[in-house]
C-alpha cells in the first residue's frame, strides 16, 4: 500500500513520552505518556510501566488527566507523582502528591497541600518527600496558608498588584504574594513542614523544579539553589545553600556574586556537591560548566573549564563517585556524556539525535531521545549488552506515512566561518525536478535545532507538503563553542543574516531549487529575523515571509518578562543609546519593507508580548504591504492546543500557497 503524506492530524496522534525513572534494581522504568484528541481539543497524560529486560509496557494510571513527574521510591514499593484528581469526594484545586504501587492498585493522595505541589524528591528512607510549593512567606503553619489561599481564590477582585522585579515568566504570572518554599511531607501522617518558614530563603521564582535541590544520601541535609539578592530579578545569580534538617541551620555551600549556580547534586558518599556554574560576571553568554565543591568547606572547582561545551542539568553521579553524567549539545545534536573527574575528560555515553532525559541505577541506564526521523523513544542500556528499545508506542502510526530524507551540510557563512545547515527533502524527492524552498529560522537565538523531532515546527511535516526545508544554525547558535554563540552580542541581525543569505545562495545553485519559490519563516528570534530580513533583503528574493511571535521593536519589547537582559544583548539601555538599540531593531527599517508577511502571535506570550506582532502587522498595512494576521487570545509563545495548532498550520501553508507562483511551465 502507498504510504500517506504526513500531516498535522497525524502529528497530533503521536504519543509523547516523558522523562523516565528507574526502580532501585533497574528492572523497570516508569514514565508519563501524553495523548491528544483533535476532536475534543485536549490531551490526557497517564503513567506507564516499562520493563528494561523485555516485555510489553503496561498502563499504570487511567483516572487522572495529567499524571506527571513519576518517580520510584528508594525501596521500589511505590511510585510518586503529581496530579490533579478527584478522590474521596474531593476534587483537587491545586496539583497534589500521589502514590501508587508499581504492581497495580489505586493511586492515593498523600495529605493535602493547599498551595499545591510543583515538584518533589524522595528521601532515601522512602518515608518522606521534599516538595516545592508556592506559599505566603509572612504566614506560619499549614492551616494559616490554607485559610489565606482559600480567601484569595474566593476574592472578587481580579487585579494583580506587585512591587517585584519579576512578576511574570514566559506564559504565566508569578503567584501574587507567594514564593516557592521547600516543604517536607510525611507519608504516614500526610503532614507538611515548611523548611524555609520564618526565613528569607526561597527557590528561584522562574519555574522551580526538582533539579533546584537535592537530598543528601543520609537524608539529613538538603542543598538548594537560591537568589541571595533582595530584588529577585529574572537574571539572578543563584547561590547554593544547605540546610541541616535536625538543627535547621543554614550553611553556604557556594556563593559568588560573579557566578550563577544551579542543579546541585550530592555525591554518593555525601561528601561533595556537583553543580552547574556560569561566570555571569564575565559575560551573560558564558556557558554553564560542571563544578564540584567539598561539603566540608573549601573552594569550589570548575572542573570542565577547559571543555568548550555547555552542561545541561540534571547531573547524575556514577556510583563510584569518580564521574558525573549529564546531557550536552554538540554541533546540532545532544548526547549523554560521562565526565571523568580525576582526568577532567568528557566522553559520549549515548549519542543523539537529541537526548532529552535519562536515569541510571544498579548499572542500568535508560535514555529518552528523538531524531528528526522519529519522536522520542526509550532505550535501556544494560552492561555488556546493545541498547534495547523498551516501547513501540508510535511505530504503527508512523509506519503508515512517507517521510523524506534529511542531511547535514556545512557552508561558509559570516566571518568566513563554517556554518551548519540541515536540509530536509520531501518524500520521493527527485533532484531532476524543481521544488519550492522553505527556510525555517530557529529561535533563541542561543539554541541549535537539527537532528530533532519538533511538535510545533516539524521539519518532516513541512517537507511532506512538497518543500525542501532549510534550517541554518547561524552565528549565535549553541553547541558550536562559546565564541560562536557570543559572536552576535551587541550586533543582532548582522551575522545571522549573512549566514541565512549564504544558505540561500547555496540553495539557488542547486538544480532542484525554484528561485521564484523561496520562502522564509521563523518563530521568536526567528520571527525577529524574518522581520529584519524584510527591511534588509532586496524585495523579490523571498516570495513571502511568516513571522511567528517575532520581536519587532526593541524599545517596546521592554514590556517582556526578560527586560533585564536587553542591555546585555543589545549593548545599551534604550534611554542611554537609542541609536544603538534602533540599529538592531526591525521597526527602524520599516520603510524598506515590501515582502508579503503572515504575522502570528498569542495574547498570553510574555516573552515576546503580542503588541510586537500587532505593531508589525499594523505597520505593514500602513505601508500598503500585503499582510495577514493570525492572533490567538488563549495561546502563549507556543501554540499548544490541538485545534489551534491545526489552524496555525492551515494558515501557514495557505499563506505560502497564496504566494507560490507554482512550477514554471515549459514554453
Amino acid at each position: 500500500m502507498a504510504k500517506k503524506k504526513f500531516n498535522i492530524d497525524a502529528l497530533w496522534k503521536v504519543e509523547r513520552l516523558g522523562a523516565p525513572s528507574l526502580c532501585p534494581d533497574g528492572a523497570q522504568a516508569v514514565c508519563a505518556l501524553s495523548r491528544y484528541d483533535m476532536a475534543e481539543n485536549k490531551g490526557q497524560t497517564s503513567l506507564w510501566l516499562l520493563s528494561t529486560l523485555g516485555g510489553q509496557p503496561r498502563a499504570l494510571t487511567h483516572a487522572g488527566e495529567k499524571d506527571a513527574q513519576p518517580r520510584f521510591s528508594p525501596r521500589g514499593d511505590l511510585i510518586g507523582f503529581v496530579a490533579k484528581r478527584e478522590q474521596e469526594g474531593r476534587k483537587d484545586d491545586e496539583p497534589q502528591f500521589y502514590v501508587i504501587p508499581p504492581d497495580g492498585g489505586e493511586a492515593r493522595r498523600v495529605g493535602h497541600v493547599a498551595t499545591g505541589v510543583e515538584a518533589f524528591k524522595w528521601f532515601p528512607d522512602g518515608k518522606r518527600v521534599a516538595l516545592i510549593s508556592w506559599v505566603r512567606p509572612e504566614l506560619k503553619g499549614a492551616a494559616a496558608q490554607a485559610k489565606a489561599h482559600k480567601a484569595f481564590k474566593a476574592r472578587k477582585e481580579t487585579g494583580y498588584a506587585t512591587s517585584e522585579a519579576t512578576y511574570r515568566y514566559w506564559d504565566h504570572f508569578i503567584p501574587q504574594g507567594r514564593v516557592p518554599h521547600l516543604l517536607v511531607l510525611d507519608l504516614s501522617t500526610g503532614k507538611t513542614t515548611d523548611l524555609f518558614e520564618g526565613t528569607a530563603y526561597e527557590l528561584t521564582r522562574c519555574d522551580p523544579d526538582a533539579h533546584a535541590f537535592d537530598i543528601s544520601p543520609d537524608g539529613r541535609r538538603i542543598v538548594f539553589a537560591q537568589d541571595p539578592s533582595p530584588l529577585k530579578p529574572v537574571d539572578a545569580r543563584l547561590a547554593l545553600t544547605e540546610i541541616d534538617l535536625r538543627s535547621r541551620r543554614f550553611t553556604e555551600v557556594a556563593r559568588d556574586p560573579e557566578w550563577d549556580f544551579g542543579h546541585p547534586r550530592y555525591s554518593p558518599d555525601g561528601d561533595h556537591v556537583a553543580f552547574t556554574a556560569s561566570h555571569q560576571g564575565r559575560k551573560h553568554t558564558m556557558p554553564r560548566q560542571l563544578a564540584v565543591c567539598p561539603r566540608s568547606g573549601g573552594r569550589w572547582d570548575v572542573v570542565s573549564a577547559e571543555w568548550d561545551h555547555e552542561v545541561d542539568g540534571p547531573l547524575h553521579w556514577e556510583e563510584d563517585g569518580q564521574a558525573v553524567l549529564f546531557i550536552a549539545e554538540q554541533r546540532g545534536r545532544s548526547h549523554l556524556w560521562r565526565f571523568d573527574l580525576p582526568d577532567r575528560r568528557a566522553e559520549i555515553v549515548v549519542e543523539g539525535g537529541t537526548l532529552s532525559s535519562f536515569d541510571k541505577t544498579a548499572g542500568t541506564l535508560v535514555t529518552l531521545g528523538d531524531t528528526a526521523d522519529h519522536p522520542s523513544r526509550l532505550h535501556a542500556h544494560l552492561p555488556g549488552e546493545a541498547p534495547r528499545r523498551i516501547e513501540s508506542f508510535n511505530d504503527a502510526l508512523l509506519g503508515g506515512y512517507a517521510f523524506g530524507a534529511h542531511e547535514e551540510r556545512w557552508i561558509t557563512g559570516a566571518l568566513g566561518d563554517k556554518v551548519q545547515m540541515w536540509v530536509f527533502y520531501p518524500p520521493g524527492f527527485d533532484k531532476k525536478k524543481k521544488y519550492p524552498v522553505l527556510h525555517t529560522i530557529h529561535g533563541g537565538p542561543h539554541t541549535a535545532p537539527g537532528d530533532h523531532w519538533h511538535y510545533r515546527w516539524n521539519y518532516k511535516l513541512f517537507a511532506s507538503q512538497g518543500y525542501v526545508v532549510i534550517n541554518v544554525n547561524y552565528h549565535g547558535s549553541s553547541s558550536f563553542g562559546n565564541a560562536f554563540l557570543d559572536s552576535i552580542t551587541h550586533r543582532w541581525g548582522e551575522l545571522e543574516l549573512q549566514d541565512i543569505e549564504a544558505a540561500t545562495d547555496w540553495v539557488l545553485k542547486q538544480p532542484w531549487a525554484d528561485r521564484r519559490r523561496v520562502f522564509a519563516t521563523g518563530g521568536s528570534y526567528g520571527g525577529y529575523m524574518v522581520a529584519w530580513m524584510n527591511g534588509h533583503v532586496k524585495p523579490g528574493r523571498y516570495a513571502a515571509y511568516v513571522c511567528h511571535a517575532g520581536c519587532y521593536d526593541w524599545t517596546a519589547m521592554f514590556a517582556d518578562d526578560a527586560y533585564a537582559w536587553h542591555a546585555k544583548e543589545l549593548g545599551a539601555w534604550y534611554w542611554n543609546d537609542q541609536a544603538k538599540v534602533n540599529a538592531q531593531s526591525p521597526h527602524a527599517f520599516a520603510g524598506a519593507m515590501k515582502t508579503p508577511t503572515l504575522v502570528i502571535h498569542g495574547a498570553l506570550d510574555y516573552r515576546v508580548p503580542d503588541q510586537q506582532g500587532l505593531a508589525y502587522y499594523n505597520t505593514l498595512k500602513a505601508l500598503g504591504v500585503e499582510a495577514r494576521l493570525l492572533w490567538f487570545p488563549d495561546e502563549n509563545h507556543w501554540i499548544l492546543k490541538p485545534r489551534n495548532s491545526k489552524l496555525w498550520h492551515e494558515e501557514f501553508f495557505g499563506w505560502l500557497a497564496a504566494h507560490d507562483p507554482g512550477p514554471k511551465k515549459k514554453a
